[in-house]
């Protein structure tokens, strides 16, 4: 049996993601879900278990080293081992830079994006040895190209770029895959719930949001590019265009994601 970890479970491609793993492979595997809604979780739990799989929540706030050390206890108590992590959690930021006048959510965010995702992976790193298991970190498409109105959010997806790559370095004699994922506009709450320019809750998506990738498709890619141990997923063609794009003509690519922003929070 697989026992299978995942943050920001409660909701969007977190929640799908182990909706999709429970359908697709029932009682061979156990799932660790990880958020901070507690009745949400245990909702996407019933879910899964519908589908026979066997389920542990642990409400957790992954900004809390402790709480990303307590959650692999937990799963490792309670099945005895790890195969795989997935470092979901998130919480997306839509700001002009020169409209903060306190910075102090930046470092929130950073402490979910980044700090949460290396906390868990520090903590399950021995377990995932043991296991020869896997490592999926649910980037963004804000990892690979900045994105104007979102500097604390490419910021962090960045971090995590970098971490992984050369965590996936390192692992390569162990055994343990790591695969980031670069998802684009994702049909999901995350853009209203993350924080605005006084780091409140937006409320809005600053996005144009008319192609955006269902959340079931999300997951799917995500899924795959994990068992098939791939080292990335880019998500959407104008994703993998504007990677490349980016190095021979870095000023059509910034202009291309001005255009994405809607009219109203672009700069003035």
């Amino acid at each position: 049996m697989d026992v299978i970890v995942i943050t920001g479970a409660s909701d969007g491609i977190g929640a799908e993601l182990a909706r999709q793993l429970a359908r697709a492979h029932g009682a061979q595997i156990a799932l660790v879900l990880a958020a901070r809604n507690a009745p949400a979780l245990e909702a996407v739990a019933q879910q899964c278990q519908a589908q026979g799989a066997q389920t542990l929540v642990v409400p957790t706030d992954v900004s809390d080293p402790a709480q990303c050390r307590a959650l692999i206890a937990a799963a490792v108590d309670r099945f005895g081992r790890l195969d795989t992590l997935v470092n979901n959690a998130g919480v997306s930021a839509q700001a002009l830079f020169a409209d903060v006048t306190d910075l102090a959510w930046y470092e929130d965010l950073m402490r979910v994006n980044l700090w949460g995702s290396v906390w868990c992976t520090h903590a399950a790193l021995a377990h995932l040895k043991a296991a020869r298991g896997r490592v999926v970190a649910v980037s963004s498409l804000a990892g690979l190209v900045g994105v104007p109105g979102r500097t604390a959010y490419s910021a962090s997806k960045f971090a995590m770029t970098g971490f992984f790559e050369a965590l996936r370095a390192e692992l390569k004699g162990a055994g343990v895959s790591v695969t980031t994922a670069y998802p684009g506009v994702v049909a999901t709450q995350i853009r209203h719930r993350g924080y605005n320019a006084a780091g409140q809750p937006a409320g809005v998506s600053g996005l144009r949001e008319d192609d955006a990738m269902s959340v079931e498709a999300c997951a799917r890619l995500i899924l795959q590019g994990m068992q098939a141990r791939q080292r990335e997923v880019v998500m959407t063609g104008k994703g993998k265009l504007g990677r490349w794009l980016k190095l021979l003509a870095p000023g059509l690519v910034e202009n291309m994601a001005l255009a994405a922003l809607k009219d109203e929070v672009k700069p003035r």
